[in-house]
């Protein structure tokens, strides 16, 4: 005897297709609610240790001073130009490490030869400590924004120009046989294939040199500087006002965050046929 399809075994029911949408609405605004609740578990241990422990305020300031001192911080023009030199040189060396990374990166890409040869050097400027190379661009170009640039340029090229390198290498053997049996150049290869094939690994890099372009540009500051928020770092660590250390560290989170988010938020602009472009639509709309 003929079975007939139960239309309610194929489609989900109404009570079904709701308990579907509260979960995918609950673990799209999941961290709206999760982040402010961690952030307050924290502030209340914080508060609490600063309490039950007076002495403890040598070393570790009320989170309500703090929250004081930020605006205070925010409010003052020699902060806020503080705030603005490392945010110059931190954009600086991310936009100068990006060229020379997606540039250098395409073009290692397409010879082994040069691959083989740029490799040890590209590797060499990596393993060698940015530490070490603070004073020696200090002196070479004191105190001025140029040296910290350097710095962070050289922290945020690698991840920009591994990526390109391994962006092109995963190109997909058919979509070359195309190419070839369009009899296309090697301008059309780069336009239609390479580049965006290479995107994701791009945005990606671009993701990690941006934070790393941050970083350089705060040691830069911090051993080497006389403005800056690494310089404030130093100043607060000397002058014990730890109130102050810990407003700039909030604010160079902050800094980090919004710039990391802005290029993760790209992604579903500049790729959005990628996976990973729909996912941040998905998650934005």
């Amino acid at each position: 005897m003929e079975q007939t399809a139960n239309p309610a075994a194929t489609y989900p029911g109404p009570s079904s297709a709701r308990r579907m949408t509260v979960g995918r609405f609950f673990i799209k605004y999941l961290p709206f609610f999760t982040t402010p609740a961690l952030l307050a578990i924290v502030i209340g241990i914080w508060q609490w240790y600063v309490a039950s422990n007076p002495n403890s305020q040598y070393i570790l300031p009320p989170p309500a001073k703090v929250w004081d001192r930020l605006f205070e911080f925010m409010r003052d023009p020699t902060s806020i130009e503080h705030v603005g030199v490392t945010l110059y040189e931190t954009l600086v060396g991310f936009f100068l490490g990006s060229v020379i990374g997606i540039s250098l990166g395409f073009i290692i890409a397409k010879s082994q030869i040069l691959e083989r040869t740029l490799n040890p050097f590209i590797i060499a400027s990596q393993v060698i400590p940015k530490v070490a190379l603070v004073p020696l661009f200090t002196f070479w170009f004191g105190f001025n924004p140029t040296s910290k640039i350097i710095i962070a340029t050289l922290l945020a090229f690698f991840p920009l120009l591994s990526n390109v390198v391994l962006g092109i290498k995963s190109v997909e053997e058919g979509k070359h046989d195309l190419m070839n049996s369009l009899a296309a150049s090697r301008w059309q290869r780069f336009l239609n294939v390479e580049l965006p094939f290479s995107m994701p690994y791009i945005l990606t890099g671009m993701e990690v040199g941006v934070v790393l372009a941050l970083i350089g540009a705060v040691v830069g500051e911090y051993l080497g500087g006389n403005k800056g928020l690494g310089f404030l770092t130093v100043y607060a660590t000397n002058a014990f006002q730890l109130d102050l250390l810990f407003t700039v560290i909030i604010v160079l989170t902050v800094i980090g965050f919004v710039l990391y988010a802005i290029l993760a938020g790209a992604r579903r602009f500049l790729i959005p046929w990628h996976e990973t472009g729909k996912s941040a639509r998905r998650e934005v709309a």
